[in-house]
C-alpha cells in the first residue's frame, strides 16, 4: 500500500522502535520520567519557550491552550479552515465554552488589518476578544507556510489590544524547513505553541505544548483533569527524541516529492488546478468532466494507493517518510491514466 492519505499514516521505523524499547522510564505524573522530561526540555528550547508538556495529541494541545487562555463566553479569532473549527468536534465550545470568530483568506494566512477588524470593542453586550490562534502550516488551504513577518505582525496586532496568542504548530517543523527559519523564530510572537510528533516526524503518537512556566503549570491542571496525564510515558516520548535527531532535515525530501507530484498532475486535462505547493501537501482540483473525487479514491485504493477526497472535486495527496519515489511514480501513473 502506498499511503498518501496523510502524514499521520507514518509508522515507527525499526530504529525508532528500538529507541522506544530501550527508553529509561519513570512516573511522568511525579516528574520522574527522565525521557519525557528530556523531550519536554528539548522541545521548549526548540520553540524558544520556558517549559513544555508532553501530550497524547495535537487536538489536546489546542484544547488545553484554549482552556488556559480563555474563559467561558470569550472569543477566539482564527481562520475559517482552522483545525479547532474543522477537526476537533466542537471542542472549544464543549470544553471551554468559548466562541470562534472565523476569518477568510484563500491561503489560510491572515493579515493585521483582518485581525484588527475582528477584535471586539469593549462592551458588556459583546463577547470579549481573548485569543488569536494561527495554524502553521495552514493545512486545509494547501499547506501554506505563513511568512515569519506576517506571523510577527498579526501577533503584535493582537497583543497591542490585550489578546493572548496561540500557534497550532502541527506542521511547524515542515514550515521551518521550507522557510529556512528556526521553529523558535516562527513561534516568537506566540504565548503558546505546540508541534506534532506523529505527522512528518514519524512517531506513532504524541505532541508537545510549550509556553511560559506559568502557562505550562496551568496546562498540567487540564492535562490531569481531562485524562491526558500518563505514567511511564518515556516509552513513547523516546520516539519524539529519536525523530528530532533523525527525521527533521529529511522533510525536504517530502517537500520536493510533493512538488514533483504536483508538477506532473498539473499537466493533465482532468485537473483544473493545483495548490501552490510550499510543504508536503498536494491539493488537486478536478474539472467538471473528470471523475469525482470519491470515485478516484476508490479506484486508486483498488490498486494499492490511498489518497484523500476533500469535497466532491478535490483530492489531497500528502507526502511523508513512508512514501518514496516509487510511490510517487505510482500515484502519478494512476491519476494520469484517469485524468490524462
Amino acid at each position: 500500500m502506498h499511503n498518501f492519505y496523510s502524514d499521520t499514516q507514518t509508522k515507527p521505523s525499526a530504529a525508532m522502535r528500538a529507541a522506544m524499547a530501550e527508553a529509561e522510564v519513570g512516573d511522568e505524573q511525579r516528574g520522574l520520567d527522565p525521557t519525557t522530561n528530556a523531550l519536554n526540555e528539548r522541545v521548549a528550547d526548540l520553540l524558544g519557550k520556558e517549559a513544555a508538556v508532553f501530550l497524547p495529541s495535537g487536538t489536546l494541545c489546542n484544547e488545553i491552550a484554549i482552556a488556559v487562555h480563555c474563559r467561558p463566553g470569550e472569543e477566539i479569532i482564527c481562520h475559517r479552515s482552522a483545525h479547532i473549527i474543522a477537526a476537533e468536534g466542537g471542542g472549544p465550545a464543549a470544553l471551554s465554552g468559548v466562541m470562534l470568530y472565523p476569518l477568510d483568506s484563500d491561503d489560510g494566512v491572515l493579515d493585521p488589518a483582518q485581525v484588527e477588524g475582528a477584535i471586539r470593542p469593549e462592551s458588556r453586550y459583546l463577547p470579549r476578544s481573548r485569543l488569536l490562534s494561527v495554524e502553521q502550516t495552514a493545512n486545509l488551504t494547501g499547506g501554506t507556510v505563513w511568512p515569519v513577518a506576517t506571523l510577527d505582525a498579526v501577533a503584535e496586532t493582537a497583543k497591542s489590544r490585550g489578546l493572548a496568542t496561540h500557534m497550532d504548530g502541527a506542521r511547524l517543523v515542515n514550515a521551518a524547513i521550507a522557510s529556512g527559519e528556526a521553529p523558535a523564530v516562527h513561534a516568537r510572537g506566540y504565548d503558546s505553541v505546540w508541534l506534532d510528533l506523529s505527522k512528518g516526524l514519524g512517531c506513532p503518537v504524541g505532541a508537545v505544548l510549550a509556553g511560559s512556566r506559568a502557562f505550562i503549570d496551568e496546562a498540567w491542571r487540564f492535562k490531569q483533569r481531562w485524562g491526558g496525564a500518563m505514567r511511564q510515558s518515556g516509552i513513547i516520548a523516546a520516539a519524539g527524541l529519536y525523530a528530532l535527531d533523525h527525521n527533521v532535515e529529511r522533510l525536504t525530501d517530502d517537500h520536493d516529492r510533493a512538488r514533483r507530484i504536483g508538477r506532473a498532475l498539473a499537466q493533465l486535462p482532468g485537473v483544473a488546478g493545483i495548490n501552490d505547493i510550499q510543504s508536503n501537501l498536494v491539493f488537486v482540483d478536478l474539472t467538471p468532466e473528470a471523475p469525482d473525487a470519491e470515485t478516484l479514491v476508490a479506484e486508486l485504493l483498488d490498486e494499492g494507493i490511498m489518497i484523500g477526497a476533500f469535497g466532491p472535486r478535490r483530492l489531497r495527496i500528502v507526502t511523508h517518510l513512508d512514501v518514496g519515489d516509487a510511490a510517487a511514480d505510482a500515484v502519478i501513473a494512476a491519476l494520469t491514466a484517469r485524468l490524462g
